[in-house]
């Protein structure tokens, strides 16, 4: 019997726009599960009393699920355990959202790894993982069916207004869909993931992380896919990047990996020394207007309108606008987290939190403090022609390419040709980038005095691969 039960009392309950990509996503499990002659049972309560009655309906004898690795999930599921026991009703769980489970690799003193690269090794070394089992053809049907509740009844989807219109338009939740990306990635973008993987004007990444987070496809799956890709040698003399993908894969794998052996990840810093770094006291409005993308920046607004609208941004933008946020307007970085938890589909809590903590300095193998992205350098760099502020920030468009990044000095003809009105149409920068990353500088400095460690390698987590 498939169950899905929606607990309103989860620690850690979903946003806005994961909510709607949940939706789909039962919505087409249950279309595939009655494609094999099954059902999904909906229900929606406490997960172990919901459970109680089911066996108590049933009869059932046996209880599978597959592990998640949030703190809240693994004491709940522990709890369900050990009740069911005593009750001689068998419960098993399995690992199907990692290639290695967390506590099963740590390093040679038996410590949690810290820093990514030693991680990979070890990671990498395991590897293979096992190839995928295949999805079964049909599930044998009990004599009779409990009851269960409607999709709609869970009260995922927005109303009054529906704001999902970008979200659908961008996405296509499932299963199918999910192997269907994969498939065209490792067919078509594989070869050139390294090169453009950091472009958000180019469709360069795999797009997996949202279905990775609901579990429709697995890393495994993805990692194998890879593989074969690999051996077939479809990638001969481009198999570095592979390899490059493969590491993004694993940051995921890192994220849940510290938040298992950190539970407190996603509310303190991993650097104990950051917990009295003096944030701004009076950040409203600045916040509001980073929320919006209106912050005067092109890259950095282009970035937070494409989160708004389609639930997703671009890896690169993702470390732009959180470090605009955390170094240039010092506002908290769990602020940050909860505004791209609300808003992101493929939020997810281990990453989630684990790179809003590397960019603001204060986590594992963070960017090191002194670390501050110039949102304009990182514009022109990264989305040369403008094209992604164009889409994104279509008042911004008619600008020159060597303007649209840095609007603010264009010409009054350029301004008159692109029909802007600067100030009116687009705001002028909120704050001044040299003044702000001064004042970072020095609100970093005054706990560096007191860490001596807040150095590390840049590396560059895929925050959405």
């Amino acid at each position: 019997i498939p169950v899905f039960i929606l607990d309103p009392t989860s620690a850690n309950p979903p946003g806005g726009s994961s909510r709607w990509w949940l939706h789909q996503s039962l919505q087409h499990l249950g279309e595939s599960l009655r494609a094999i002659g099954s059902r999904l049972v909906v229900r929606q309560g406490r997960a172990a009393e919901v459970l109680d009655e089911l066996i108590a309906e049933t009869g059932a004898s046996h209880l599978y699920w597959n592990r998640l690795y949030e703190p809240a999930a693994i004491e709940r599921d522990r709890a369900i355990k050990t009740s069911l026991r005593g009750r001689g009703v068998r419960a098993r769980s399995f690992n199907s959202a990692l290639l290695v489970e967390p506590g099963t690799l740590m390093t040679g003193s038996g410590a949690p790894y810290r820093v990514y690269t030693p991680f990979w090794r070890a990671c990498r070394a395991r590897a293979p993982f096992g190839r995928p089992q295949p999805a079964p053809r049909a599930i044998p049907n009990p004599h009779t069916w409990p009851n269960g509740e409607p999709l709609d009844a869970l009260d995922l989807l927005p109303t009054a207004p529906d704001w999902s219109g970008g979200l659908a338009a961008a996405w296509d939740p499932g299963e199918a869909s999910a192997q269907a990306r994969l498939a065209e990635f490792v067919e078509d973008g594989l070869g050139t993931y390294k090169s453009r993987r950091d472009r958000p004007d180019i469709d360069g990444t795999a797009g997996l992380s949202p279905h990775l987070h609901f579990g429709e496809i697995g890393p495994r799956q993805v990692w194998q896919a890879v593989s074969d890709r690999l051996d077939s040698g479809a990638l001969a003399g481009c198999e570095s990047e592979a390899e490059v993908f493969l590491k993004e894969l694993a940051w995921r794998e890192f994220s849940h990996h510290l938040l298992y052996h950190f539970p407190d990840l996603p509310h303190s810093p991993l650097n104990r020394r950051f917990a009295s770094f003096p944030w701004s006291s009076d950040h409203a409005a600045p916040l509001r207007a980073w929320q919006r993308g209106k912050t005067g920046y092109p890259i950095v607004d282009a970035g937070m309108r494409q989160l708004w609208q389609t639930g997703w941004m671009h890896n690169r933008v993702r470390m732009v606008v959180a470090s605009f946020l955390t170094k240039h307007l010092l506002v908290p970085w769990q602020t940050g987290a909860a505004w791209f938890w609300d808003t992101l589909v493929d939020a997810d809590l281990a990453s989630n939190s684990a790179s809003w903590q590397w960019v603001a300095g204060c986590g594992a193998d963070a960017a090191p403090y002194f670390r501050i992205f110039n949102p304009v350098l990182q514009g022109e760099k990264f989305d040369p022609q403008g094209s992604y502020v164009s889409r994104w920030v279509p008042e911004l468009a008619g600008l020159p390419a060597h303007r649209i990044h840095r609007p603010w000095e264009a010409t009054a003809a350029e301004l008159a040709d692109a029909e802007l009105d600067l100030g009116a149409d687009y705001p002028m920068p909120i704050i001044d980038h040299r003044m702000a990353r001064q004042r970072a500088l020095d609100a970093y400095g005054r706990i560096k005095k007191e860490n001596n460690t807040v150095r590390s390698e840049f590396n560059s987590p895929e925050l959405a691969l």
